[in-house]
């Protein structure tokens, strides 16, 4: 079903209305959909190399917008609609620990899953349910999701498709490194 749902994501890189079909499936990825916007993204960026940025940005709007959602979700219906989204993906053991610590490190969850391939959606929803300050998590979403998006579009724009192996394969890997080396370049000054 999954493999399913991905080929049809696929299939609309070349609908007439992409970029609609691109802000809805950020939109949605970022509170409850399991593909992420970089499969409809990538083929249309390969395809329409000079609109790179406005693809890009239209992915930001739709993720940052679809982050509110899960925000709400997380702040307004937890038990209704929430816990059922992070129990389906295997996150209910770890609610209350990291209930209790999230808001000490909520810039660096959003931004960590903002760019790797952590499912953003569980950050946004726990963001909500721990009463993260809106204006952190809004600021960081762009920060994170502009990070993400942007260079994707720069890679395929400055590379084209021979990036587009790497980029589905590894980004989220070179991302995953890059937050854990940051995170422990301050934890080394803080401890110094």
């Amino acid at each position: 079903m999954l493999r399913r749902l991905y080929d049809t994501t696929l299939a609309y890189a070349d609908h007439p209305r992409a970029l609609w079909v691109l802000f809805a499936v950020a939109f949605v990825e970022s509170s409850v959909f399991p593909i992420p916007p970089d499969v409809l993204m990538i083929p249309m960026i390969l395809a329409h190399p000079r609109r790179a940025w406005m693809i890009a940005a239209v992915a930001l709007a739709g993720s940052v917008l679809g982050g509110m959602l899960g925000y709400a979700i997380g702040a307004f219906a937890f038990e209704s609609l929430g816990q059922p989204i992070l129990s389906a993906l295997g996150k209910e053991t770890a609610m209350e620990a990291f209930n209790a610590r999230f808001n000490d490190f909520g810039f660096w969850a959003v931004l960590t899953a903002g760019v790797t391939p952590f499912p953003y959606k569980v950050i946004t929803i726990m963001s909500g349910w721990t009463a993260m300050p809106l204006g952190t998590f809004v600021a960081t979403s762009i920060l994170a999701r502009s990070l993400r998006f942007f260079t994707v579009a720069g890679l395929l724009y400055l590379f084209g498709a021979p990036i587009r192996d790497f980029i589905e394969r590894r980004l989220g890997l070179v991302f995953t490194v890059f937050i854990v080396l940051l995170i422990g370049s301050f934890m080394l000054v803080k401890y110094l």
